[in-house]
């Protein structure tokens, strides 16, 4: 009795070893048949129960031939993968047990003697065929390529899967981009990976969550494509178990969701991050962990959620390191959420540790604080001071990329652009269409001029342009000469050869051309009013350009009509070349007196009349903290005076701040000339 009852659950165990749910087998040509081990989970307790199921279990398809699909630039091709599950109750590489009931035991010494002659056989065979587990770190130390994980793999794969894409990842970082797309091409094109993709995918479930996202960041990275039964299986899997999510977890996803492109599956696990956020968001005790997933869950994010995490930030704040500082403009960036007392903060840091901050760092600095439309002063004068103090080391054209990033905010770094055009006039070499349109640009932009270099630069501009004539599109043409035109400089054979009527027909009819006939307008004004003899008869007939609705500045009206009365000035002036002015005077030739607006008027004492033009300006005509007209207000205000105006700037923000008695003070100082209001002084005096 204790016999068969032994015997029995001996027995019970051995279906432990036995593989109900299959040996997935590859379909040559040939018709032979390839066994592959496929790993699946079991349960001890529910084997007798289920195991008519999985006999039962039905052919699977599982990249149906298109693992991989074409994608991108680096030319993946299709690799047709076909895959069977064939049932089978045998021992896998195990010799067969002896029972205790079995004829082979005569005696108990007998027993003995041929259970221990068996089972260290059996040892043995174990240690033989057992495989050795692989460590990531390891198994991308002895390697050297893609292809040489995937051979060791074919050998004997070990569970997890994941340690085989982390270390391929982790040696494909090492490489250089055209290696890496050769290396890439050998991974999809090597015969294991398919069974790697098919193994890990029946691994999802078992496997530790952390390996499991480990495994689908280097699938990422690696570059497989999205689209595949692959990625979307793992991120299934991942959204099932998010609630097995860590801190460390928790910022490798939010790295893996930065990664990746829109989709259904991406949309609803970036839900889920952001609902596994909001509930864990105080619990957070790593810098990097919090920025990582502010950078992750999106502009459209909750504006609750965003504050939530912008209060710890804050809260973390005396934890911030130098690279934690500088990360965190893109952070919110990313998230679109403008903290300013947050970017306050990290601006001191990142000004105090200024020196050898890296390029990368501090183009990504300014163009957070374009997108977020923060403006610091200090920041962009230390950023442009490092910059022109290490001036020597830094190549022309990562300089011009800063220089246009702090056009594109409005700031004028006065010394770092006066030693790029000293640079630039003396090594023109390194210009090409690109940088020599972005030149113009940031320069007539910015209205920098320098008083020794000015003339120098533009030449070597000009020259520059020249000799690009032949290959140069319409539209860079035309931004090149606009550039010239604010800049008050004109050189013949660009204008020229933009003047052509298949060049205007072109820019009138393809590209942005709205944009096009502003700058052409702008064309046309220069060559009537500015100094260009050779072009003086020159007509462009141009589309009309649509007239914004005008609404002079109301406080200054009312100041206007304190100040000078009713039908002495004229609102919402519109003059030749689409140039609009907010308010009108007509005044004497000294400017002491101010004669009634009327056409009687006008044309009686046209020649001792003084015409001012009153200008109401937004603080964004200005460079950033400062009083330097930008280029567009600059040719503007050098047009109106060739018309004959005196021009007078009036700020608007200044002008809200200022009491009714203040403003009409101010006015009066800009308006009447410094003789007139001293002889109105002298004479207000001798009536006292």
């Amino acid at each position: 009795m204790n016999n068969r009852a032994g015997s029995f659950l001996w027995n019970i165990r051995q279906f432990s070893t036995l593989v109900p749910t299959g040996r997935t087998v590859r379909l040559y040509p040939s018709g032979f048949c390839r066994p592959k081990i496929v790993y699946s989970s079991w349960n001890p307790r529910k084997l007798l129960s289920n195991f008519d199921n999985r006999m039962q279990s039905s052919i699977r398809y599982l990249f149906q031939d298109a693992l991989i699909f074409k994608s991108g630039g680096d030319g993946f091709q299709t690799k047709g993968i076909s895959t069977a599950t064939v049932l089978t109750v045998d021992r896998l590489l195990c010799r067969r047990r002896l029972s205790f009931n079995s004829k082979h035991f005569v005696s108990d010494n007998g027993l003995k003697k041929n259970f221990h002659h068996e089972a260290s056989n059996e040892d043995v065979l174990t240690k033989r065929t057992k495989p050795t587990p692989i460590n990531c770190r390891k198994l991308s130390q002895e390697c050297n390529s893609l292809s040489d994980v995937l051979d060791i793999f074919s050998k004997a794969p070990t569970f997890p899967s994941s340690n085989y894409f982390s270390a391929m990842w982790t040696i494909a970082k090492r490489m250089s981009d055209d290696q890496k797309r050769f290396e890439k091409q050998l991974m999809f094109n090597h015969p294991m990976f398919s069974q790697l993709c098919e193994q890990i995918m029946r691994e999802a479930k078992i496997m530790h969550y952390d390996n499991l996202l480990f495994s689908l960041h280097a699938m990422v990275k690696l570059g497989i494509p999205q689209n595949t039964l692959l990625i979307q299986t793992l991120l299934r899997v991942v959204q099932e178990r998010i609630n097995e999510c860590d801190e460390k977890c928790l910022s490798v996803l939010s790295t893996i969701l930065e990664a990746m492109e829109p989709c259904k599956n991406v949309d609803v696990l970036r839900a889920g991050l952001r609902m596994l956020v909001d509930q864990q968001v105080w619990k957070i005790e790593r810098v990097f962990t919090l920025q990582a997933v502010m950078k992750c869950i999106g502009k459209d994010a909750p504006i609750g959620l965003k504050r939530k995490l912008e209060m710890k930030a804050l809260k973390e704040l005396d934890q911030f390191s130098v690279l934690n500082s500088q990360r965190m403009f893109a952070v919110l960036a990313a998230m679109n959420h403008r903290s300013i007392i947050l970017l306050n903060e990290c601006s001191k840091i990142v000004t105090s540790n200024i020196h050898g901050c890296p390029f990368k760092i501090l183009i990504s600095i300014l163009q957070s604080c374009r997108d977020l439309q923060y403006f610091n002063i200090d920041l962009f004068k230390g950023i442009a001071d490092y910059v022109a103090t290490t001036f020597d080391i830094w190549k022309l054209k990562k300089v011009l990329f800063l220089l246009i990033l702090f056009e594109n905010v409005g700031f004028r770094p006065v010394s770092l652009m006066d030693l790029f055009m000293k640079k630039a006039a003396d090594e023109p070499g390194f210009l090409n269409v690109k940088s020599l349109v972005s030149i113009l640009h940031v320069y007539s932009s910015l209205n920098h001029f320098h008083k020794c270099w000015t003339h120098e630069f533009l030449e070597v501009m000009a020259s520059a342009l020249t000799g690009s004539l032949h290959h140069i599109t319409s539209e860079n043409l035309l931004n090149a000469v606009c550039s010239f035109c604010l800049m008050n400089h004109f050189p013949l054979a660009p204008i020229n050869q933009l003047l052509q009527k298949d060049i205007i027909h072109d820019l009138l009819t393809s590209g942005d051309v709205e944009r096009n006939v502003h700058k052409l307008h702008v064309l046309a004004a220069c060559l009537k009013l500015d100094d260009v003899p050779c072009h003086k008869d020159t007509h462009l007939v141009l589309p009309q350009l649509s007239s914004m609705p005008s609404h002079p500045h109301a406080k200054v009206a009312e100041v206007l009509s304190s100040l000078l009365g009713e039908g002495c000035f004229s609102k919402s002036v519109w003059l030749p070349h689409n140039y609009y002015i907010d308010f009108e005077i007509r005044m004497d030739a000294n400017r002491s007196q101010v004669l009634p607006f009327s056409d009687v008027d006008v044309v009686t004492s046209a020649t001792n009349i003084q015409r001012v033009a009153v200008l109401c300006v937004p603080r964004s005509t200005y460079c950033l903290d400062s009083t330097h007209p930008r280029g567009f207000l600059a040719m503007k205000m050098r047009h109106l005076k060739v018309m004959g105006f005196h021009v007078i700037l009036v700020n608007n923000w200044e002008m809200e701040k200022l009491e009714m008695k203040d403003a009409v003070t101010f006015l009066k100082s800009k308006i009447y000339s410094q003789e007139a209001l001293s002889t109105a002084d002298i004479n207000l005096q001798s009536t006292c």
